[in-house]
């Protein structure tokens, strides 16, 4: 799922997950939360809030900090984690492995770009070390790569393929057409989109983000709450080779 954007992405995410997962048969779900709470950042209540609608492990960026409660969850949590790429001494993780009862061990990692954003760790060269780690224990590797630049996004899909199952943009809360298996056997889509209020401007409302383009002054920018809609992507991925045979996205009301 892509960014879950404050209480009408939660609520949409509470109505609908459950019965996709069983529609669908769908074995994992993962879901960004770092915009959960009022539209930026994310608390433990809201972590766990989220997790019992269905959503098994929660990605984040560089928004997941601005919440300092949710830091010690970040430490101890194995269903919630940060980009991997902070330096050293961050609080959490920026991967998880999950078992699947009677199917694969299935590895979530977590990425920040550097491009329009601020400086961390290389995503690239991060993502190679964890690699060398990560093979020994899933074939099963999905990458969340949260970033600004469709060229870093698209970079790091093409530097993943046949290295891991799925990449997966987010950040950016607009869904792309550009799904695709690439020719190693990597699923990739430039964004998933925004799970969210779409009557606004990436989840705020649209009058408050005209009146600071037009202005140029800081303005508070509301959460917007109408035209809520879940978006994402589907993948089936092989237990066997951690090959991915089909994306396909989804927008739902």
């Amino acid at each position: 799922m892509g960014d879950i954007v404050g209480r009408p992405g939660r609520e949409i995410i509470a109505r609908l997950v459950k019965d996709l997962k069983e529609e669908e048969k769908i074995d994992i779900v993962v879901a960004n939360g770092e915009n959960a709470a009022g539209g930026s950042g994310l608390t433990p209540r809201l972590t766990e809030e989220l997790l019992s609608s269905g959503i098994d492990v929660l990605t984040s960026g560089d928004h997941i900090w601005k919440k300092k409660e949710v830091y010690a969850l970040l430490d101890s949590s194995k269903k919630l984690i940060r980009p991997a790429n902070y330096p050293p001494g961050a609080p959490g993780n920026g991967y998880t492995i999950v078992d699947v009862p009677g199917k694969a061990k299935i590895a979530i990692v977590n990425l920040i770009g550097r491009v329009f954003m601020e400086a961390v760790d290389c995503p690239f060269q991060t993502v190679r070390k964890l690699l060398r780690e990560i093979e020994k224990q899933a074939k099963v590797i999905i990458v969340d790569v949260h970033a600004e630049a469709t060229s870093e996004k698209v970079a790091l899909g093409w530097f993943l393929d046949g290295k891991v199952s799925a990449v997966m943009g987010t950040h950016t809360h607009i869904q792309t057409a550009d799904e695709k298996i690439l020719p190693k056997g990597t699923a990739y889509i430039t964004d998933c989109g925004m799970t969210g209020p779409y009557d606004s401007v990436i989840g705020r409302t649209k009058e408050r983000v005209i009146e600071r383009f037009i202005s140029q002054l800081p303005n508070k920018f509301d959460m917007a709450t109408d035209g809520v809609e879940m978006h994402g992507v589907i993948i089936d991925i092989d237990d066997n080779t951690g090959k991915a045979s089909g994306i396909q996205r989804i927008q739902k009301k």
